[in-house]
């Protein structure tokens, strides 16, 4: 990876921050030649969210903090609401920063589903499980369609590239969204899909991190709530910004012919069943990469018995396949959220 990045990632932060201040450190300084960038110093207590996680903090306010940042940001760089020169300018701008973009691609959606010298896991305990990833036809087939998504059919808005919990610095009344370098203009349902995956990971977890004092139930329940309720949020403050801005400059439904509040919600509608559904599929291949791939998670990483950590991993990564393969049966983040606990692998 080349030096540009700090120059995408500093484009970034200062895009970002504009569009939702309350949420990403302020930059005060990027020198392009040297790759530097001066921005805020977000002082203790905040932490790394995934750290916290880990611990067993609830974040009152994750929810409601994180589901803003992205409909405000990934609204506002899309064509609903952006003029056609305004986007794609902006596409064009992003487009350098492809060789970040060539690495997600093979480390999110080739990788994991063939033998790869960077890939690893948990073995013996998920040699099978690996295996069986690679042997699975329809589950590369569904990967194919996120593939070309990501590369080639949706550019929708500026997405951070890279939204897990390790990107998210948070206190319990706080939460800043840091390290954009993979940003570009992709498919919005990768940014949330990314960070809702990670809280899936979180979940599945928290049995190899519990112990005979805190049996971390009552933890995992808060974080489903949290799942549930950042795309109840999201889904709130992104259509509440599309029905304010509906007559504005963008032009991806223009007034002239989605003029009428029938026509009007039918096309909400749709776009916001197809950005729950890639929503699903990318949060799914983010969390197979991360137990099949090459860049693990603290989440698991810190459990030191392997096979506990492997029993985590293995109901982690049985529940990512069936929801990329079936992520088209859910219509809400409900029954998302119910099937998780029910899962038998």
């Amino acid at each position: 990876m080349t030096r540009e990045r700090a120059y995408f990632e500093a484009l970034a932060l200062k895009e970002h921050r504009q569009l939702c201040p309350d949420h990403v450190p302020e930059v005060y300084h990027f020198d392009r030649p040297m790759s530097l960038i001066g921005m805020r110093f977000l002082e203790p207590p905040h932490i790394i969210l995934r750290k916290g996680l880990i611990a067993g903090i609830e974040y009152p306010f994750l929810a409601e903090h994180i589901s803003e940042y992205m409909a405000k940001t990934l609204f506002c760089t899309s064509l609903l609401y952006r003029s056609t020169m305004e986007h794609k300018g902006a596409v064009a701008e992003f487009c350098g920063n492809v060789e970040l973009c060539n690495h997600t691609a093979r480390v999110v959606f080739s990788d994991p589903y063939r033998v790869s010298q960077y890939n690893h896991w948990t073995s013996p305990y998920l040699d099978r499980d690996v295996e069986a990833v690679r042997e699975d036809n329809y589950l590369k087939i569904e990967i194919a369609e996120l593939k070309s998504k990501y590369y080639f059919f949706l550019s929708q808005a500026l997405i951070h590239g890279d939204l897990h919990t390790g990107s998210v610095m948070v206190t319990l009344d706080s939460t800043q969204v840091i390290d954009p370098e993979f940003a570009f203009y992709g498919p919005m349902g990768f940014d949330i899909g990314a960070f809702l995956g990670n809280l899936i990971l979180a979940y599945f977890a928290q049995d190899g991190h519990a112990n005979q004092r805190n049996d971390r139930k009552s933890y995992k329940e808060w974080i489903l709530r949290t799942l549930e309720e950042t795309w109840t949020l999201f889904h709130k403050i992104f259509t509440a910004l599309w029905d304010q801005h509906k007559g504005g400059s963008g032009e991806a439904y223009i007034p002239e012919i989605y003029n009428n509040p029938e026509i009007q919600q039918l096309v909400q509608q749709k776009f916001m069943k197809d950005l729950f559904h890639d929503t699903l599929g990318y949060g799914a291949a983010k969390m197979i990469r991360r137990i099949a791939g090459v860049a693990h998670v603290e989440d698991f990483e810190s459990i030191k018995d392997a096979r506990k950590r492997a029993a985590c991993e293995q109901q982690a990564l049985g529940f990512a396949k069936m929801l990329l393969k079936e992520r088209r049966k859910f219509q809400a983040m409900a029954e998302v959220v119910s099937a998780i606990p029910n899962l038998h692998v």
